[in-house]
């Protein structure tokens, strides 16, 4: 028997014991949102201007009428309209030269690591490569731990990125120098991918194939609830060492997940370790209220698993161009997301505000695509919310440029709808390519999607600090334009993908070719699961990882 056949037909494909252990895995994904989007506050660049020679206690704000003076004698006038003062020249000998020492506005960040270590003026591109580093250990933890929890387990691996991510994130609060700060971060991205990517495949492969659907958009909810609490810490602290050991700490309690998570039975029976599988499978039983009889337990294995490259799916016009198509769309999608939480210092009003929103907005945006997934099909769903969102994130271009400060609200409110679409997109487009792919191509074409995904993310922060290189009110506008002109394309060029609600789903590579070519509808009962994750196969950590790492 198989064990999705004791989920369905005997144990309950979502019952008490696993509600609790896919609870427990879902804090890790808040964790995961501190840390993903951390660097806003970390790497956030304060106004500042060059600090004036020979005065000891000079400080960003006006302290009298004589500082004032000597403000307007020594810093010269910006030529960018978006700024108060000169920040990187300083008037000497009537000449304007390069100062090396600045003084930062404290309104907003009471310190960050940008202002500690200076990464202004000609360094400023810095704060952008440390955040492409970041992603870059995202992009190695996926694969590097990816292939780990495959060799030993979830729980070891779930364990192990647990305690790296613990004792990096507390080192990086005193890390001494920018490069020191990079290694350490790149870790935190490291650890923080195989947190979250290992409990999110824990999660699946413990709840049954009509549920997983939902689990995998659920555990959405729990990022969102770690920007929107990372917002509030953010505001309360505002100093970048002590918010960083505040977000650390609660790791601390996933190291107790040794006892309170169990080893996977699907990765433990894939494994040939059958007593250690009938062990937890009977615990599972025991917290359901299940009866288990002995009989039940006869001949249990794993589902088969299917194989096969992600070169086959270049070797039809059809598929490469659908292949394509898919990882563009996950490389924008992740840009966009990413890029638009880091985008956040560029808007108008309030900084702490406008993160706490772009957090909240997801609630809505995930909540559109569990009503609607089943009921209005992927294709359309995913580029309704797609070119929305990017046509909201290009409008703002028009009240960033034209219009005066009384109307930069309606800037905020468009580039939330932005977020909200594209965070849909986001999630639709991780069940939908997973649909598209033929069976014994599935694993590969996304791992390669999702590496693609992880690409997006390392663009992200040079698009985001666009307004370092271009001045004025351009600079800023110019990445929200940039992040919804490629969504726009990405959606309307998923036009050009096939639907897959209510059809059957192509197995072999031929099924691919001939899919959406022709009638192959069915109809199921009410329901209706995701066909694409109803083995184990489709849920391998090295291969298939979540939609958000």
């Amino acid at each position: 028997m198989h064990f999705d056949d004791i989920l369905v037909e005997k144990l309950g494909e979502f019952g008490p014991y696993q509600k609790k252990t896919y609870f427990l895995l879902c804090l890790t994904s808040i964790s995961a949102g501190f840390h993903m989007v951390i660097s806003v506050s970390l790497l956030g660049t304060p106004e500042y201007r060059c600090a004036l020679p020979g005065w000891s206690n000079d400080t960003y704000e006006i302290q009298n009428e004589a500082h004032r003076q000597m403000i307007n004698l020594i810093i010269p006038d910006s030529t960018d309209e978006t700024l108060k003062y000169s920040q990187c020249e300083l008037i000497k000998n009537n000449i304007s030269v390069a100062c090396n020492q600045w003084v930062y506005d404290k309104s907003i960040f009471k310190s960050t690591f940008t202002s500690e270590q200076n990464l202004v003026c000609t360094d400023e591109l810095r704060t952008s490569h440390a955040s492409m580093i970041f992603f870059g250990g995202v992009l190695a933890g996926a694969f590097g731990l990816g292939t780990l929890s495959d060799m030993i387990g979830r729980k070891k691996t779930l364990y192990l990125s647990s305690w790296l991510l613990l004792i990096s994130t507390m080192a990086v609060a005193w890390a001494p120098s920018f490069w020191v700060f990079c290694v350490l971060r790149f870790i935190v991205g490291f650890s923080c991918a195989g947190l979250f990517m290992t409990a999110f495949v824990l999660g699946m492969e413990i709840v049954g194939p009509s549920k997983r659907v939902w689990a995998g958009v659920v555990i959405e909810y729990f990022f969102a609830i770690g920007l929107v609490v990372l917002a509030g810490i953010a505001y309360a602290i505002r100093e970048w060492k002590y918010i960083e050991i505040a977000v650390s700490v609660p790791s601390v309690f996933f190291l107790w997940y040794w006892w309170l998570v169990p080893e996977s039975p699907r990765w433990l029976l894939s494994q040939g370790r059958h007593e250690e599988a009938e062990k937890i499978i009977r615990q599972i039983a025991k917290g359901n209220n299940v009866t288990l009889t002995e009989k039940a337990l006869v001949n249990l294995e794993a589902d088969k698993s299917t194989t096969g490259r992600v070169w086959h799916l270049f070797t039809d016009r059809v598929l490469l161009i659908r292949t394509l198509i898919i990882f563009f769309n996950w490389l924008v999608v992740s840009m966009g997301y990413y890029g638009l939480s880091l985008n956040t210092g560029n808007l108008s009003g309030d900084f702490y505000l406008n993160f706490f929103l772009s957090g909240l907005v997801e609630f809505p945006a995930y909540t559109l695509c569990l009503v609607f997934l089943n009921r209005v099909g992927r294709k359309k769903l995913h580029v309704c919310c797609f070119v929305g969102g990017g046509l909201a994130c290009i409008c703002t271009i028009f009240t960033m440029l034209y219009a005066d400060e009384s109307l930069q609200p309606i800037t905020v409110t468009l580039a939330m709808i932005g977020k909200i679409g594209i965070a849909a997109a986001f999630a639709v487009i991780y069940v939908w390519s997973a649909e598209i792919y033929p069976t014994v191509v599935r694993n590969a074409g996304m791992g390669a999607s999702s590496a693609c995904a992880r690409i997006g993310g390392m663009v992200s922060p040079y698009i985001a600090d666009v307004s370092k290189v271009v001045d004025g009110h351009l600079g800023r506008a110019l990445p929200l334009v940039i992040f919804g002109g490629f969504s726009v394309l990405a959606g309307l060029l998923s036009l050009l993908l096939p639907e897959t609600l209510n059809h059957k789903l192509p197995e072999t590579i031929q099924d691919g070719k001939e899919f959406g070519k022709k009638e192959n509808k069915y109809f199921p009962s009410k329901s209706y699961s995701n066909q694409a994750f109803a083995t184990d196969d489709n849920i391998s950590t090295t291969k298939t990882e979540s939609s958000r790492l």
